[in-house]
C-alpha cells in the first residue's frame, strides 16, 4: 500500500529508542520504490563506521543513499523531484556537523530555515529523524550546551511544520502530533 498524500514527519527520541527503525516502517507506507535516504553522518571512528554499516543493513535495495553532512536543503531539492519519500537520518548529526563548521547558533538556525523551506517545497514526503537531547542534565561545557540548544531549537522548528511527530520511547512509538 502506498500513500500518495505528501506528509512531513519528525521521528524523535533518545539514543537507541528505535527512531531509525520506526522511520523505515513509516516510509513503507509511502512508497514501494523511489526512496531516497539522506545520511548526515561522517564516521570519524571505527565505532561510528560500524554503526553506519548496521544502519545500511537495515535498508533494502529499494533505497538510494545520498551522503550529505551539511547541505540538506540542496539534497532535498535535488532528490525530491525523483523520490516518493525522503528519509533523513539524522538531524542531530547534521547539527553537530554544522556546529563543527561554525560555532554560531544563527548559522545553524539559518540552515534549519533552509532545510524547512526545502522540505515544504518538495513534492515528496519527508521523514526526519532526530534525537531529543534536552531531557538530561545541563552539560558542563559551552560547546555541549550550544549543541543541546541548537538541537532543541531545530527540533522545535521542525516539529512546528511537521504534519506528524512521533516520539520513540523504548521502541514504542508515541504519537505527539
Amino acid at each position: 500500500m502506498s500513500l500518495s498524500i505528501k506528509k512531513n514527519i519528525l521521528v524523535i527520541g533518545g539514543c537507541r529508542s528505535g527512531k531509525s527503525s520506526q522511520a523505515l516502517k513509516l516510509a513503507d507506507k509511502f512508497s514501494d520504490n523511489r526512496r531516497t535516504f539522506i545520511a548526515t553522518c561522517v564516521p570519524y571512528d571505527d565505532e561510528m563506521k560500524d554503526r553506519v554499516a548496521r544502519h545500511q543493513k537495515e535498508r533494502d535495495n529499494r533505497w538510494k543513499t545520498v551522503e550529505e553532512p551539511i547541505n540538506l536543503h540542496k539534497a532535498i531539492t535535488e532528490h525530491g523531484k525523483s523520490s516518493d519519500i525522503i528519509l533523513i537520518d539524522c538531524i542531530t548529526l547534521w547539527i553537530s556537523n554544522l556546529l563543527l563548521k561554525s560555532r554560531r547558533i544563527d548559522y545553524i538556525l539559518k540552515n534549519v530555515e533552509k532545510l524547512l523551506d526545502a522540505v515544504q517545497k518538495t513534492e515528496c514526503s519527508v521523514i526526519m529523524v532526530s534525537n531529543e537531547v534536552g531531557t538530561g542534565i545541563v552539560p558542563e561545557n559551552d560547546l555541549s550546551r550550544m549543541f543541546r540548544d541548537a538541537a532543541g531549537f531545530a527540533n522545535q522548528h521542525i516539529a512546528n511544520v511537521a504534519d506528524q511527530v512521533t516520539w520513540m520511547v523504548a521502541g514504542i512509538p508515541v504519537k505527539i502530533k
